[in-house]
């Protein structure tokens, strides 16, 4: 099957009936169950973090990885949509999680529910069970980087920390871990800041014009987070949409680097 990576619902609208097609939901249980994509299966984002603390974002264990995807009935054929309520964040963090077990068969729905429901498609309300088989998954480490990584490359002019947090969290005034502020040199975009919020939270088609301003481009080597790795989900997804080769994802987050004694701030 060959489907972009980022999708249309008018697109998708069309290729309902297509064999070896996975759609997941990550939307709130509500919503799911109020209305979701025909076909769609549900995930709750609990299921793609490992939920423990200091780093709760942290990516699962083997074990709980392998029950997911078991369940879902992923095979190398499947070719994977996501979706969710927000804008793209579980989304993009489910797309990590793809990109993670080696799994490149995978599009984005532009806007999720939202956009769907915006374009008036149809929807259904009955939960869909998929047909489930066993997986051992193994992991690539490529779109993963870990706190003692960012520190060994702050001072290169190729490294670059997208910070996708609210403007408080990144200037210190807004603190939910033992230490507020940012990643030395970090840039801040806030995640929401690339949807467009007329057009069902599509991603804004200037989303590159407004991240290159800023000194995110696709030079340089970026490392996305946010404070558990779920809003920078949907910062990961538009770096690869727009073609940026050099994209990972810190998956401990400012959850795991503002409770550590030894990382560096600023604010």
């Amino acid at each position: 099957m060959s489907l972009p990576l980022l999708l249309e619902p008018e697109q998708l609208n069309e290729q309902l009936a297509s064999p070896n097609l996975l759609i997941v939901d990550l939307c709130s249980d509500q919503q799911y169950a109020q209305a979701h994509v025909p076909g769609a299966v549900h995930v709750s984002p609990k299921e793609i973090v490992c939920g423990q603390p200091p780093a709760p974002g942290k990516l699962p264990g083997i074990e709980q990885l392998n029950q997911l995807f078991s369940r879902l009935g992923l095979t190398p054929d499947t070719h994977v949509i996501c979706y969710d309520d927000e804008g793209g964040g579980w989304a993009g963090r489910f797309i990590w999680t793809l990109d993670v077990i080696g799994h490149q068969n995978y599009s984005y729905l532009n806007g999720g529910i939202h956009a769907w429901l915006q374009d008036g498609l149809e929807t259904e309300a009955n939960a869909n069970t998929p047909v489930a088989h066993p997986q051992e998954v193994t992991l690539n480490r490529a779109p993963i980087v870990e706190a003692e990584e960012i520190m060994a490359s702050l001072e290169r002019s190729d490294f670059v920390v997208w910070d996708a947090r609210s403007p408080g969290e990144y200037n210190g005034t807004k603190v939910v871990s033992k230490r507020g502020g940012h990643i030395p040199g970090a840039i801040n975009c806030e995640w929401t800041s690339l949807m467009d919020q007329s057009r069902g939270l599509r991603i804004r088609e200037d989303a590159a014009e407004m991240i290159n301003a800023l000194g995110l481009t696709a030079d340089k080597d970026i490392v996305t987070h946010c404070q558990s790795h779920h809003r920078s989900g949907f910062t990961y997804l538009v770096a690869k949409i727009l073609g940026y080769p050099r994209i990972r994802g810190y998956h401990g987050s400012w959850s795991e680097w503002g409770n550590r004694d030894d990382t560096p701030v600023e604010v």
